[in-house]
């Protein structure tokens, strides 16, 4: 018999029996679509997480542990590896700095950054420049928002009694200074430690300032002072700390391994992602594993399908072995059948289980933010689900042979019937 045949005399046997054979493959459809649309979960959160780590402007940074400050030796060798692009030293302030601008006060933290060292990396500036003399500053993004006068404190404080009692809260958006600070001249006071008071007023020059937060929950009011401006003030407690910023993803993990094998203490978010890479695999199997049971169960559905095929065919089995039809050949038709039931099932699959992934993310961020009570939920870029190849190609694969190994059997079960038995059952 010509394979051609053999596809033909399958497709007239299914068709003869299309209710049972549909009813089979919606149900190996259920089970493949259920494990896509399961494991695809696992991949949108993935994708969403990663999305978050390398939107984020640190992902090429290295950042030295410990509060030691690296000796001009260290950064040099650090400046001479391949890749690294800038060795930058800052200071942060760990006393408060009090802020004022025309009848507006306002508290912030402040941080001491090479300057030339800055210039090098680009721009982290919303308007302006950085600062070239030490009477210079670049100030946070929401730092106009912070300078507040008692009218703006009372109704910070009534708006926030109100946001409390409906279980929200309220960042004071709506007050602070509202004209233009840059090129403006504000007073600031840093806290002395020893006198435990703040010192005298120092004026100091608006000259840029920042780019708002990545996070929409961050209120950045913080300070940037030129490096030059720490030796007026040795007696300032701060943390230094050391960056080093490398020319691309994919050279930080080369980097930071040559700076372990050195024995610096050095810490980046990419090793975030070999992580979460980690965990998410083991948590992908998981799902796969969860989803291949809900498989397993629709090939009970085959095996019985082709279980009854092979009793109702027993007559015909008998003739196709009487006119010479060998074991191998019967079997081959009977595996052709499950394996189509299996293909079919996995095609529907497939299609369904894209639509279901089109819709979560559609209408999924609206029942999220509805159900928590927050606008800023549609703001942020979350995958609930995602199907890619290498997923499709998991399931389809784990269906088919499911499919095929519950038809094995029952064909091998054709193979074994008597011819003359077979011919003498009745019609």
């Amino acid at each position: 018999m010509l394979f051609k045949d053999q596809i033909l005399f399958v497709l007239q046997h299914m068709k003869k029996n299309k209710l049972r054979v549909t009813m089979t493959v919606l149900a190996t459809m259920i089970g493949c679509s259920f494990l896509i649309v399961l494991a695809s979960v696992g991949f949108g959160i993935q994708e969403t997480m990663r999305n978050e780590i390398l939107n984020q402007e640190q992902i090429t940074q290295i950042e030295l542990w410990g509060n030691e400050t690296l000796t001009e030796e260290d950064k040099k060798f650090i400046e001479e590896i391949e890749h690294v692009n800038v060795v930058l030293k800052k200071e942060s302030i760990n006393s408060t700095i009090h802020s004022k601008l025309e009848g507006r006060e306002g508290d912030s933290n402040g941080t001491f950054i090479d300057i030339s060292a800055q210039k090098k990396l680009p721009s982290n500036l919303s308007e302006g420049r950085l600062p070239e003399t030490t009477n210079e500053i670049v100030v946070g993004f929401h730092y106009a928002q912070s300078l507040l006068n008692e009218t703006d404190k009372a109704e910070i404080e009534r708006k926030s009694k109100a946001a409390q009692e409906e279980g929200g809260y309220y960042d004071g958006a709506d007050e602070g200074y509202k004209g233009e600070i840059l090129n403006k001249k504000v007073e600031l006071q840093f806290f002395d430690e020893t006198a435990e008071q703040y010192g005298e007023p120092i004026s100091f020059t608006i000259v840029g300032i920042l780019k708002e937060p990545t996070y929409d929950w961050y209120i950045d009011s913080s300070i940037v002072f030129h490096d030059e401006l720490r030796n007026a003030y040795p007696a300032l407690i701060t943390s230094p700390t050391t960056l080093i910023y490398v020319d691309s993803l994919e050279h930080v993990m080369p980097v930071l391994d040559e700076l372990k094998e050195k024995k610096y203490q050095v810490y980046s978010q990419v090793e975030q992602l070999e992580e979460l890479d980690l965990f998410f695999l083991i948590f992908k199997l998981g799902l796969l594993f969860i989803g291949t049971i809900a498989i397993l169960i629709a090939s009970i559905g085959i095996f019985n399908t082709m279980t009854m095929a092979v009793t109702e065919r027993t007559r015909e089995i008998g003739v196709l072995k009487a006119i010479g039809a060998s074991p191998n050949l019967i079997q081959r038709l009977f595996l052709m059948e499950s394996t189509f039931i299996g293909l079919l099932g996995t095609i529907l699959a497939i299609g369904v289980s894209y639509i279901i992934s089109f819709l979560a993310n559609a209408i999924l961020p609206h029942i999220v933010s509805y159900a928590l009570s927050d606008e800023n939920i549609m703001n942020h870029d979350i995958t609930f689900s995602m199907i890619p190849l290498s997923l499709v190609i998991i399931a389809g694969s784990i269906s088919i042979l499911v499919a095929i190994f519950s038809g094995w059997r029952p064909a091998r079960k054709a193979t074994k019937i008597q011819v003359i038995h077979a011919l003498r059952q009745e019609l």
